[in-house]
């Protein structure tokens, strides 16, 4: 297989996670968030570089210092973007990669501008990338090489979980008229990593004349350009952290 290079965009709010600090850094079993979520791309022969967009606002900035130019491409780094490298070199193995393999770079408004300012800094001889939320942690080594593997045989692959609950449509916000339900057998829930080829992807945001802002995936975004995109079976284990309780949940699975 082919090498490919991860980015995981990092710079979002946590604002439904509630409180003052970002779930990244929340601890799971001893390690933070993001590091497992990092720490399983480390580990594999087949990552060539891990990119990881995290906040960059001009209102919260540290003091510029040798060490902070170390961390991250920008003279300045936030606060935040501090405290995910602190949390990232709190595993051995990740901490041995940081500067090198792994790169910490500004990230953007909203997910698409995050990805696609990291996307810009992934070396033109790697021809993949994969994108991981950061706040997927126990994604597993066999649905990484699941997705990869449906990549390069379709060009673009996800994990996706099939729909299981009723889903009506109607005009919002509620109480509102019932439009329709929405057949459930066409119905997936997207999970990441999804992967890509770097060239693919790049067009595709050059292309795109719907608004960054409102891309919520990204596969959507070569949906958007007409470039195919494939779905996987995706592992109820490879839950997304977005409130307190999915911490609760994921100490259990790792348990």
């Amino acid at each position: 297989m082919p090498k490919f290079a991860v980015i995981l965009p990092a710079a979002g709010s946590s604002a439904r996670f509630g409180g003052p600090r970002s779930k990244l850094i929340e601890d799971l079993c001893g390690l933070p968030v993001i590091t497992r979520a990092v720490a399983a791309f480390v580990q594999r022969s087949d990552t060539h570089q891990i990119l990881i967009a995290v906040p960059n606002d001009p209102h919260a900035r540290a003091a510029p210092s040798q060490q902070n130019l170390a961390r991250i491409d920008d003279p300045a780094p936030s606060r935040r973007a501090n405290e995910i490298w602190d949390a990232l070199a709190r595993d051995p193995m990740v901490k041995n990669r940081l500067g090198n393999q792994i790169v910490l770079v500004p990230g953007g408004g909203t997910r698409a501008h995050s990805v696609l300012a990291a996307l810009r800094r992934v070396p033109a001889e790697v021809e993949w990338v994969a994108i991981h939320d950061a706040a997927r942690p126990l994604v597993s080594q066999q649905l990484i090489d699941r997705t990869f593997a449906a990549a390069v045989e379709h060009g673009a692959a996800a994990p996706a979980l099939p729909v299981q609950l009723t889903v009506k449509q109607a005009t919002g916000p509620l109480p509102a008229q019932v439009q329709r339900t929405v057949p459930r057998s066409e119905l997936w829930a997207m999970q990441t990593p999804q992967i890509m080829r770097r060239a693919d992807l790049l067009s595709a945001y050059q292309e795109c004349v719907y608004p960054l802002e409102d891309v919520t995936d990204d596969l959507q975004v070569l949906e958007l350009t007409s470039r195919p995109a494939w779905l996987v079976r995706g592992e109820e284990s490879n839950l997304k952290i977005t409130t307190p309780q999915d911490i609760r949940v994921a100490s259990m699975l790792i348990r």
